[in-house]
């Protein structure tokens, strides 16, 4: 049976034969399971730091080391999928997340916790390029605006939910509960794929470089291990600017080897294309300010406002069901419209949501806060699939990989970023108010601390915010280039 397959992968599989709901099914699932994991997580963290004896900047790596796996492991998707077949690549991630998930659960301290995470991620990062590419591949172009559109709305619901959940969890079991839930997902996951999922792709075995893949670790995983540590150790630190100067140069150098080599790891000649390059970068702004508000959010409401990790969570929700709501709308919109009708205001939406996020205190009420997040939503919503599509619509067929590769990647690295960023200004300006406190031993003092240093932070978001609506306005309509059939958002 694998010998059939890999003769027929190496031919280029017969798309024709291919029943597309039932795959397009597993790829739902498991993107699901993965995508609800990470935002289960994310609104344990003041538990988390309770239980497992830590400080927010320690605790962050669970998130941090989560996206910088992935963000080091999707460089290497797009020739992955070259060696092996997609039923191959899918059940393998998900074997990996579901071994990842277990480790978690019986984790006796953070240590473990965290290598379990590392091993979910490897999962995640290995599944998310093959999905993207699996959808590129069984569609016809006029059909596929449809199926992005559903995707995006399941996978929208993921992360609306998993606050709630975990807050729900939380009030009632301890914090392992979070990964024992997840367990027989996981694995429902990997048995309806074993059942239904087929190969896509084509096995063409091309020469791995394996200083590509040194460099492109050695690159994104200094840049966001620099990062991390500022939290705990300052700027001014030695270990903090020189893994982030050995990271930027290793994607420098990662980034030239590309161009020189006949089967690239990562294909740079994507930024050749300039609509591509241009959200590119507006892609890692917009990921930095939603990576640092999600998680700063429930520190907020479990910090200063003293709510429960279940309120916190239904807090969450209203915004997370509209963003995931908008989905499918945005997508419809944009193949009639093109991008800057929705982009722009997307954009302006967004930026108007943390201004208004830097007038939060102790007293803000719990209506004005699902206001602004649903706000806030809506614009992301507006920009993420538009500006995405805008960007892939440029490219030739053989750079679709390497584009969602390096989109994936930047915005994993982006999101790793933007929290160590946004974290360790929120720890310096609470550190700060304490310092010039007259009683900073009083738990109170200590929350009106981290209003203060929540301010900064927004304010920092609210100028990244306006720099990503600056680079908005130059978002053009893009056609396919010269001789390829017209994909979706062409108006056709």
């Amino acid at each position: 049976m694998q010998a059939k397959e890999a003769a027929m992968s190496a031919e280029g599989p017969d798309l024709s034969q291919i029943k597309r709901a039932p795959i397009v099914i597993a790829l739902v699932i498991g993107a699901f399971v993965a995508i609800l994991n990470e935002t289960l997580l994310g609104n344990a963290f003041p538990d988390l730091i309770k239980a497992l004896n830590v400080t927010p900047a320690t605790i962050q790596w669970l998130s941090t080391a989560y996206m910088l796996v992935v963000g080091v492991l999707v460089p290497v998707t797009a020739i992955l999928q070259e060696w092996f077949t997609t039923r191959q690549m899918f059940i393998g991630a998900m074997t990996f997340f579901l071994i990842g998930t277990i480790i978690a659960a019986v984790a006796p301290g953070f240590e473990v916790l965290l290598a379990g995470r590392v091993v979910q991620a490897l999962g995640t990062g290995l599944m998310l390029p093959v999905m993207m590419n699996t959808i590129l591949a069984i569609f016809p172009p006029e059909k596929r605006g449809g199926a992005m559109g559903l995707i995006g709305l399941v996978i929208m619901v993921a992360p609306a939910i998993g606050p709630t959940v975990s807050g729900l969890i939380l009030d009632q079991l301890e914090w392992r509960w979070l990964f024992y839930l997840v367990i027989p997902l996981a694995a429902f996951s990997i048995i309806f794929a074993s059942i239904y999922m087929k190969n896509v792709s084509k096995i063409t075995k091309p020469k791995v470089d394996i200083l590509s893949i040194i460099l492109s670790t050695i690159g994104f995983g200094g840049v966001v291990y620099g990062f991390s540590k500022s939290g705990d150790l300052g700027w001014g630190d030695p270990q903090v600017y020189w893994m982030v100067a050995a990271g930027v140069l290793g994607i420098l150098i990662f980034a030239g080897r590309q161009l020189m080599l006949k089967n690239p790891v990562m294909d740079m000649r994507a930024f050749k294309f300039p609509m591509f390059a241009l959200v590119t970068v507006l892609m890692l702004v917009m990921m930095m300010t939603l990576f640092s508000t999600l998680t700063l959010l429930p520190m907020y409401l479990q910090g200063p406002l003293m709510l429960t990790a279940f309120t916190s969570g239904l807090i969450m929700l209203p915004g997370g069901i509209v963003n995931g709501l908008m989905a499918p709308v945005a997508g419809v919109l944009f193949d009639k419209l093109g991008p800057r009708v929705l982009v722009i205001p997307g954009l302006a939406i967004v930026v108007v949501a943390v201004y208004l996020f830097t007038g939060v205190d102790m007293e803000t009420t719990k209506g004005y806060l699902i206001m602004v997040h649903i706000i806030m939503m809506v614009g992301i919503s507006l920009v993420m699939m538009p500006a995405q599509t805008t960007a892939l619509n440029q490219l030739p067929r053989e750079l679709y990989p390497h584009g969602t590769a390096i989109m994936n990647t930047l915005q994993q690295v982006a999101g790793a970023i933007g929290v160590a960023l946004f974290i360790s200004i929120m720890s310096k300006g609470t550190k700060d108010y304490l310092a010039k406190s007259s009683n900073p031993t009083d738990p109170i003092e200590a929350l009106k601390g981290m209003v203060e240093g929540l301010h900064n932070a927004f304010w920092v978001g609210f100028y990244i915010g306006v720099l990503a609506l600056v680079i908005g306005l130059f978002i053009r309509r893009t056609k396919p280039p010269e001789g390829e059939e017209p994909r979706q958002g062409m108006g056709h």
